[in-house]
């Protein structure tokens, strides 16, 4: 291979990467994200299927989506439930992005994005279920790119402040969730009783059978009771999705 050929090969590569990085197509809906600092990824989709098959049994009027990025999780929520959801988002850019993919949706009427820091927001109504993917890796360097930055740490809610908030804002028999980096995910149990907020479901995900627990998702309620425990694998030791994971999202991703 000539320099010419291994420079066109290249660019090529590099465009279909950057193509392919620029949106995340479903069954039902398309997620632009190429001006948002977090992507697409597999544990989001997860939780945003397992929200979704809760609040369907539940029937919520009202939803609050906390910085929701791309509006990946409103996106998946709506499209199993009747209910209005609002999404905050504190970057400008990813929150004008989020409101173009929920127009472009076939939900469009019920879902709004709205700017601005969720902290400095003015009274807000009680919500009966609030879904969050907050910022991870508090302990970990922090990148140059602020877009990341912001969503990737915990430098602008941390996880003593979701928990105020979402004590604030749930209404009195409301559901709340949440993921979170499994090592954060008992202090953020601690915490939240602090404010009256009890773990009444928590499902720990690890990669393969093989692997640790890495993601932690949470469901916690005023009301305290008998918390359900489980544990999911995404996908099996061949590499191929575990029936647990595709039962999940099958309704969701392209190829199941």
């Amino acid at each position: 291979m000539d320099l010419l050929t291994f420079e066109l090969s290249y660019s090529y590569i590099a465009l279909i990467r950057t193509m392919a990085n620029k949106n995340f197509e479903f069954k039902n809906f398309t997620v632009n994200q190429d001006r948002c600092g977090m992507k697409v990824c597999t544990d989001s989709c997860l939780f945003g299927a397992w929200m979704a098959d809760r609040f369907s049994f539940r029937n919520p009027g009202k939803i609050l989506d906390i910085g929701t990025g791309t509006g990946l999780l409103s996106l998946m929520v709506a499209q199993k439930t009747n209910a209005v959801i609002d999404a905050f988002e504190i970057d400008e850019q990813a929150c004008t992005q989020a409101n173009e993919n929920f127009e472009s949706s076939p939900w469009s009427s019920k879902l709004h994005a709205y700017p601005g820091n969720i902290k400095l927001q003015p009274t807000l109504s009680k919500y009966d279920g609030i879904i969050c993917n907050p910022p991870f890796y508090d302990s970990h360097l922090l990148p140059a790119n602020e877009g990341k930055k912001a969503s990737k740490h915990g430098t602008l809610l941390s996880l003593e402040e979701l928990a105020l908030i979402v004590s604030k804002l749930l209404a009195s028999d409301g559901v709340f969730g949440v993921l979170l980096p499994s090592f954060s995910a008992a202090y953020f149990e601690k915490e939240a009783e602090k404010h009256s907020l009890f773990i009444t479901e928590k499902c720990e995900v690890r990669q393969t059978f093989n692997h640790n627990f890495f993601r932690s998702m949470l469901i916690l309620e005023k009301e305290k009771r008998q918390a359900k425990y489980s544990e999911m694998s995404i996908k099996d030791n061949l590499g191929n999705y575990t029936p647990e994971f595709t039962e999940l999202l099958k309704e969701y991703y392209l190829y199941l």
